[in-house]
């Protein structure tokens, strides 16, 4: 699994040429000891730190506490945008078992190259023996194609601003606006995402202040209190979801 997350990680800068690299021996000659030690860049999880923690404890010690009971939060990312966009949607609308079952078959068939020219060279009938509907075979095809001849381009993403990247992701068919926020989170990992939009965080909230509903001029208001950190804030809330963790009422006051 490492071994294959380390391709994911580097396809965007060597290309096809990591196709060549069937080994860690041979990646290890191809990069030289000065690429090994970039190795330990790769992002396996969300990247967050005391800085972003020590802020939002600072700007809302209810959330801060919340932190301290939860403690550091291992939630992983994957840095392949294009992989993770075809991921979103294979698995939309399916259960999780679902889900890995056609992303292994999906993943198989492309010997784990989930690449524009790799997908756009697969014929329907090829994706739909995955297990990939109709409608998400289209929007999966549409996608690629529009990487492989330039329509879209994923890399001029990391200049765009939160909203102008939502308006460009959730131009591609499957793709709305909460996968656009979702994939901006886990697969970017941009740092001030939190969606109103996903039933988790907005669970979160209720448990950790109380609230019996949440409005958007209150998620709004709590979003400012916990920018430029909202990626950090959602982990926590997504945990405190979960019902798993209690903070004790008197913070809240």
């Amino acid at each position: 699994m490492l071994w294959v997350r380390i391709t994911i990680a580097l396809r965007p800068v060597f290309g096809e040429r990591l196709t060549l690299l069937k080994s860690p021996a041979r990646l290890i000659r191809f990069l030289g000891w000065a690429g090994l030690l970039c190795l330990w860049r790769i992002d396996v999880y969300f990247r967050y730190g005391k800085k972003e923690t020590s802020y939002l404890k600072k700007n809302d010690p209810i959330l801060g506490r919340a932190i301290d009971v939860i403690g550091q939060i291992r939630r992983e990312v994957d840095n392949d945008l294009f992989s993770s966009v075809v991921h979103t949607i294979v698995s939309q609308q399916i259960s999780s078992a679902a889900k890995q079952t056609v992303w292994n078959r999906l993943t198989t068939k492309l010997n784990d190259q989930v690449i524009p020219v790799s997908v756009n060279q697969l014929g329907r009938d090829e994706l739909q023996g995955c297990g990939i509907s109709f409608r998400k075979t289209d929007a999966i095809k549409e996608f690629a194609a529009k990487i492989v001849d330039g329509r879209f381009d994923l890399e001029g993403l990391t200049k765009l601003g939160d909203e102008e990247v939502v308006k460009q992701l959730s131009s591609l068919k499957g793709i709305g606006r909460w996968s656009a926020e979702m994939l901006m989170l886990f697969a970017m990992q941009r740092p001030d995402i939190i969606s109103f939009g996903d039933l988790g965080i907005l669970r979160g909230m209720r448990f950790l202040y109380g609230y019996e509903k949440i409005d958007r001029s209150l998620f709004n208001r709590h979003a400012e209190i916990y920018s430029p950190y909202g990626s950090v804030a959602s982990l926590y809330l997504w945990a405190m979801a979960t019902g798993d963790y209690q903070v004790d009422l008197a913070t809240r006051r």
